[in-house]
């Protein structure tokens, strides 16, 4: 039995769901489309086209999707050397590393864009893969990706658990029988994660790190 130690990336390892607003309110006002950095704010986690969706509508003009997307990513990349992980990141990734847990993680970013993500986290010594969104039929909230995770690994759902900052990460973990966790780093409130599924929730990795012993983690290993 493999336990798969599954890790949203955006906003939940690396500081950046705030950057994705700011990229994202951009590539819509520069195509003439006026909306809130709060809205957009609770999209984050979507792929983008179905980001798009959500905030334009399935009646868009769906011709415009694919330069929104390139927009968005063009402006992102300028802080690609510039991104910090979020506190404990690493060191909780290595301690689950220590406990005989298989890292994974579950983005949609690849290429530049994941490289970028993953040199911010500087714990590839102990990440055994990564699912992509773009790898699978449906990103998150479906399974998709959850799923995918576990096969990298050959994890057991019952016994794994997935760590996300939005309401996509806790419905797609819950979709996937896997341990939904959530954390505040993404700027998601507390109510929203736990509705969505999430069986506990914390500051931060680091907090998660602090509580390691007390958490679904633990409750886990202890089921043998």
């Amino acid at each position: 039995m493999t336990r798969a130690a599954i890790f949203d990336v955006d906003g939940t390892l690396v500081d950046t769901n705030h950057l994705h607003v700011v990229c994202w309110w951009e590539a819509f006002r520069q195509a003439g489309h006026e909306v809130a950095t709060h809205d957009i704010h609770r999209a984050v986690g979507l792929p983008s086209e179905d980001l798009i969706a959500h905030l334009l509508g399935e009646d868009r003009d769906k011709d415009e999707d694919e330069e929104l997307s390139a927009t968005h990513t063009a402006l992102y990349a300028t802080y690609f050397e510039r991104l910090a992980p979020v506190a404990g990141a690493a060191d909780l990734l290595r301690a689950l590393d220590g406990r005989g847990w298989r890292v994974v993680l579950a983005t949609s970013a690849g290429g530049a864009e994941l490289g970028a993500l993953r040199k911010a986290i500087d714990a590839d010594d102990v990440i055994a893969g990564v699912a992509s969104a773009d790898d699978v039929e449906s990103g998150k909230p479906a399974p998709d990706p959850v799923h995918q995770a576990l096969e990298l690994v050959d994890g057991d759902a019952g016994s794994s658990v997935f760590v996300g900052d939005t309401v996509w990460d806790m419905k797609a973990a819950a979709r996937a029988g896997v341990r939904p966790v959530g954390v505040l780093a993404g700027g998601i409130p507390r109510a929203d994660l736990e509705e969505s599924g999430a069986t506990a929730v914390y500051d931060d990795p680091a907090a998660l790190l602090a509580a390691l012993d007390d958490s679904p983690v633990a409750e886990l290993e202890q089921r043998g």
